[in-house]
């Protein structure tokens, strides 16, 4: 798609989900809910442009580039219309896919994080005093890493082949029960992040934020039916979203940390599939 090779996974019948995917994982993030959407949908998951075995061009990971790809994979498998359920990096691409080709949008679903808009640009460099620890403050969030990748090389330098250092932090950082990410989802999460072009892919979708403020601007509100899914950033994304779309549905998952998908499946597949009928 656009010139370069995406990675999914597809499986059962009727109307098509797209699933997308974030930082720092794979579309196996979404494997514990696809058997059961799978049962009354095609389910296509999917390695976004830089991540897992997609390739990882040297540009192209602003939002917007990343839904065209989306865009023309949909189309390649013959729909015209899909419905687009992302998480974290995933979900500012799910927003896009909407904002950009509504006419090939059935359903959005956001999970935790929206799109950068002109807000992001103001969130503070430092932590206020006695809100920053090993588990995410929710009231007072602090997000170092959007930082931290906007350094090129050096996340490189520092990461490459331990990678999974970085990401058991941010497993314990942002989930309730950490224990949900398995051993076996740690080492295809870390094995999908260990070389150098996967950790500076994974930097470029943070170092376009820059640019997706900008295309923000310019997106006019979303008229489809929107659900926003979340936990740590559930008033973020609630607050974010009634200001863009029209017809907004917002659920706070209960005991549910950033990776909702894999911490609460039954719950989060419970009003996904309620919500796509």
């Amino acid at each position: 798609m656009n010139g370069i090779t995406l990675h999914y996974v597809i499986g059962g019948q009727g109307s098509p989900v797209v699933l997308l995917p974030g930082w720092p994982e794979t579309w196996w993030s979404w494997h514990k809910i696809m058997p059961g959407l799978a049962k009354s949908h095609t389910v296509i998951s999917l390695d976004i442009r830089g991540m897992g075995q997609s390739d990882k061009p040297t540009e192209g990971y602003e939002k917007k580039v990343l839904a065209s790809d989306v865009h023309e994979l949909v189309k390649a498998l013959g729909y015209k219309k899909a419905d687009v359920v992302g998480h974290d990096i995933g979900s500012m691409v799910a927003f896009a896919y909407a904002a950009n080709f509504p006419d090939a949008t059935g359903k959005v679903v956001m999970l935790d994080v929206p799109h950068p808009d002109a807000e992001l640009a103001k969130w503070p460099l430092l932590p206020t005093v006695g809100t920053f620890g090993d588990r995410i403050d929710e009231n007072h969030a602090y997000p170092w890493w959007f930082a931290f990748h906007q350094v090129k090389g050096l996340p490189e330098d520092i990461l490459e082949g331990r990678q999974e250092i970085e990401q058991k932090w941010f497993f314990r950082y942002l989930m309730k029960d950490e224990s949900k990410i398995d051993a076996r989802d740690r080492a295809v999460y870390a094995a999908a992040y260990a070389s150098r072009d996967a950790i500076r892919a994974g930097n470029a979708w943070y170092q376009a934020f820059p640019q997706d403020i900008l295309d923000d601007g310019i997106y006019a509100k979303l008229e489809m039916p929107v659900l926003a899914l979340g936990g740590p950033g559930y008033v973020w994304l609630k607050t974010t979203l009634e200001r863009k779309a029209t017809d907004l549905k917002a659920f706070k998952i209960a005991d549910s940390g950033h990776f909702i998908a894999e911490e609460q499946p039954e719950e989060t597949l419970k009003y996904i599939t309620d919500f796509l009928k």
